[in-house]
């Protein structure tokens, strides 16, 4: 058999309309006589219009002889004799003849019984004439009156179950496909059938249909082969229908749809059940046939679960829902009911989820019972859990697309607190895209974008009347928003996808962002706080591309400011993230960071595993990211609990010293001159010591500040070694052409003496020239003149001729007190003396120049002079590096 042209089904058997040879001169010699009388018979009759009952009959009967005779030749075909699909159409015509007003002749089984003999013959019938057939016969016998068995209609209800077994067997023949039944074609009938039981308001006519549904579904659960199962796609819709019609406050069509349900669910377990387990779930099925309506919902909810497809479970809701639009309000009960009962576990997957949404949407306002309104809700609810993305993406279709709003969905779905925490925890995953693994398989389920996720956020915190559930979220999704706005101030238009072709404007993502972010304050009680920042103009400066920082930095002032309850658990977020060294969004984490730890909430639970994160940024390569890091280092100064923690941004922030970027050097020496201003020897003394030992190559003002804030008491070796081993740079920069510098190296001396106790060079010191200072110096340290030594000569590279003079000349002083032996052993001071005869400045090899000669003539008089007793008193002993 071959389908109808109009019904596209694949893997179906085609049909082609029979190709007739020469009728009119058939070869009858193989018929025995009365088979011969009977297709004579056929061909008076066939053209015939009006007929009487009898003839009727005896055309009838003609077909059925002639069948035979087809039948039993084996490959006999039909149209050798007769055209069959001519002969279908005059039975067909037949059926419908026959009066529905009244059933007082066996016409009508006659005819249904001619077409199963002619369905046993050759050729197959085409798929519409089958149709027809089926169509005329269901009509015929469904229209008829009530006919209820009594005495003196004892012949009526006789031709009517006569009737009705022929109408069985009709059907039964025809919805097979060789040996095996089409369930291609017994979904045909059902959609033939079923609007009998659906769309009549007579029960004689829904329970015929129920009947001829369940006898047809009875006969096919006895094949164990059935022809296109997996396309049989009514499973779903029937099982609804017959769950609704179970629930029916009539006895017999409650009891007919108990017997069709209970074949139905036969053949599923039949078909997709595991063979070990068939017999016992069967034998659980016959013991309950024919139950309650209880048990009949109890089947449906059990196979609506493990038996049905998700394509099947979604039209079981369809037809519930449809239901509850009824007028009947037996019907809104029954449907409210059954889907209460199939939804009232785990929802299991399911499928044509938009097509469910839009049905819910355009329906909803029609839905007025009580009991169904809040399945209904509760449906939606459900499908928002289960399918966020694609209940969000065919809201936000339908509202697009419509003039108006037909029903308030968002409204919906805030009433439901916990279910709505669910759908937010969706929508944030959704903010921050992940990569999916590498091995997993590319979904087929459609996938809200981040913009979508944005603007479905902002409806629900609109339509949210639970505050306390919005602050259990309010500390992800502040963050989620902020970064997602400084993301789209990066990318721009470059990530728009299809369902954002509508966006015109680039800005447009950040705005309703940002607006997304101003509401999810408002929802949460701090409408206070959302004033603040449009006060300092907090919301414009976020969409300014050219002061989206300055905006991120003015929200989180503000929460400090504010002192809010969240600023801990954002905190907490933000480091979480800042964990991952390939997060996109670390330059809006930190600025947010650089403001928040100057909360002393916040600052009071940082701890060492957080101050480690924030050193391993110091490594990004983005010379912003390390400035924003060097400034957010003085924050440490500001709390005790930061300034213990200082040690561990030590190495960080002193390697910045030698970057490559100028202005990264530049940023550093700021930072530590305000560093050793604020800090407290009591928490970091071991840093300033450090930064002492750093800051040699590097003579500036933060040297002075370092050596205000020690206190003698707490002086240790280290630093006052370190001290001295500067000691001249400090002396000698004295000179140096840059006033502010040379002032600072002062202030710096002063309060070197200040620390040592040398009050004496103190008064020197504060008055006194660079000679004076270094001869000074020299005569109460006299011991540590190869130190000193060792800066001069480091200073004879110095690019101020000032400063190399005064090198020279000390340099000369210093080797002028040194015995025989420890002149021999300044090779190195000498050659680089020697080498600053060469200096471009005159002056300066000039000085050069005598100084050597003054050294070479004190040389010569110590070796001529002759040596001490042994029982002499020894030289002090020099200080040595």
């Amino acid at each position: 058999m071959k389908p109808h042209p109009h019904r596209q089904k694949p893997n179906t058997v085609t049909f082609q309309l029979p190709t007739y040879h020469d009728f009119w001169n058939p070869n009858l010699r193989g018929l025995h006589q009365s088979e011969r009388e009977a297709y004579q018979l056929i061909v008076e009759f066939i053209e015939q219009e009006q007929m009487s009952t009898a003839d009727k009959q005896n055309f009838l009967r003609a077909v059925e002889v002639l069948s035979g005779a087809v039948h039993a030749e084996g490959n006999g075909n039909m149209n050798d004799y007769y055209p069959k699909a001519t002969l279908a159409k005059k039975i067909e015509t037949l059926i419908l003849e026959e009066s529905t007003e009244i059933l007082d002749s066996s016409v009508r089984q006659q005819a249904m019984l001619c077409v199963v003999a002619l369905s046993q013959v050759n050729p197959p019938f085409h798929l519409s004439e089958i149709l027809d057939l089926v169509s005329a016969g269901i009509s015929s016998v469904f229209s008829l009156p009530l006919i209820m068995p009594s005495l003196d209609r004892r012949e009526s209800a006789s031709l009517y179950l006569q009737m009705t077994q022929a109408l069985d067997d009709m059907l039964q023949a025809l919805v097979m496909d060789n040996m095996d039944p089409n369930m291609l074609i017994l979904e045909n009938f059902l959609e033939i059938i079923l609007p009998w039981l659906t769309q009549s308001d007579k029960v004689h006519e829904q329970t015929r249909a129920l009947g001829t549904i369940s006898r047809l579904l009875r006969f096919v659960c006895n094949f164990p082969t059935l022809l296109h199962m997996e396309l049989f796609s009514m499973t779903g819709k029937l099982i609804g229908i017959l769950g609704l019609f179970c629930l029916n406050p009539n006895h017999e069509i409650s009891l007919g749809a108990s017997e069709a349900l209970h074949y139905l669910s036969k053949i599923l377990v039949l078909q997709r059940s595991v063979r070990q387990k068939t017999v016992n779930i069967l034998r659980n099925l016959q013991k309950n046939f024919r139950g309650e309506w209880f048990t009949s919902m109890q089947n449906v909810t059990l196979f609506f679960r493990k038996y049905l497809t998700p394509v099947e479970r979604a039209d079981v809701i369809m037809v519930t829902m449809e239901g509850m639009t009824s007028t009947s309000r037996d019907d809104i009960y029954a449907a409210s009911n059954m889907l209460e009962m199939i939804l009232k576990y785990s929802i299991p997957e399911i499928g044509k989820v938009p097509e469910i949404i839009q049905y819910i949407y355009f329906h909803m306002n029609s839905i007025t019972e009580t009991t169904a309104q809040k399945t209904i809700k509760k449906t939606l609810y459900l499908l928002s859990q289960s399918y966020t993305d694609e209940v969000i993406l065919t809201l936000f279709k339908i509202e697009d697309q419509s003039q108006k709003e037909v029903c308030k969905p968002w409204e919906i779905l805030a009433s439901f607190p916990k279910g709505c925490e669910v759908i937010m925890k969706h929508l944030l995953q959704r903010l921050v895209p992940q990569q999916p693994p590498q091995d997993r398989e590319p979904s087929q389920r459609a996938e809200i974008s981040p913009l979508i996720a944005t603007r479905a956020i902002h409806e629900l915190l609109l339509e949210s009347s639970e505050q306390m559930e919005v602050q259990t979220l309010f500390s992800p999704l502040f963050v989620a928003l902020l970064l997602r706005a400084s993301f789209l101030m990066v990318a721009g238009n470059a990530e728009m996808t299809q369902d954002q072709q509508h966006v015109t404007e680039w800005v447009d993502p950040v705005s309703s962002t940002v607006k997304a972010l101003k509401t999810l304050m408002l929802s949460s009680g701090y409408g206070n706080l959302e004033s603040e920042i449009e006060k300092l103009g907090g919301w414009e400066l976020l969409v300014d591309p050219e002061r989206h920082y300055d905006g991120v930095t003015v929200v989180a002032r503000s929460l400090v400011m504010k002192n809010c309850w969240h600023n801990r658990p954002i905190f907490g977020l933000l480091m979480r993230m800042l964990q991952d060294p390939n997060c996109t969004n670390h330059f809006t984490a930190l600025v947010f960071l650089m403001e928040l730890l100057q909360c002393p909430d916040v600052a009071a639970i940082v701890d060492d595993f957080v101050t480690h994160i924030l050193a391993n940024w110091f490594n990004c390569k983005e010379p912003a990211t390390v400035k924003l890091l060097l400034q957010m280092t003085e924050v440490f100064t500001k709390h005790k609990n930061l300034e213990r923690r200082l040690h561990i941004l030590q190495p960080q922030v002193l390697n910045c010293c030698y970057s490559s970027n100028g202005d990264i050097v530049m940023e550093t020496f700021l930072v530590l001159k305000h560093l050793v201003e604020d800090l407290t020897w009591q928490y970091s003394s071991s840093f300033l010591i450090q930064l002492t030992f750093m800051l040699e190559p590097f003579f500036e003002e933060i040297y002075g500040s370092l050596l205000a804030k020690v206190k003698r008491r707490v002086l240790v070796f280290p630093l006052r070694h370190q001290i001295l081993n500067v000691i001249v740079f400090l002396v000698l920069h004295l000179q140096d052409v840059n006033l502010d510098v040379a002032q600072t190296c002062q202030v710096a001396l002063c309060n070197t003496a200040a620390l040592l106790r040398w009050s004496k060079l103190r008064e020197v010191f504060t008055k006194e020239d660079v000679f004076t200072i270094t001869g000074a110096l020299l005569q109460q340290e006299t011991n540590k003149a190869l130190w000193f030594l060792k800066q001069c000569v480091a200073l004879f590279k110095s690019t101020q001729v000032p400063i190399r003079q005064a090198a020279v000349w000390f340099a000369g002083q210093i080797l002028q007190t040194l015995d025989l032996e420890e002149m021999n052993e300044m090779e190195e001071a000498y050659a680089a003396l020697r080498h600053m005869k060469r200096d471009p400045d005159p002056m300066v090899s000039c000085l050069a120049t005598q100084t050597i000669h003054v050294l070479e003539a004190k040389e010569k008089l110590l070796l001529a002079k002759p040596p001490t007793s042994c029982f002499c008193r020894r030289r002090p002993q020099r200080g040595h590096f």
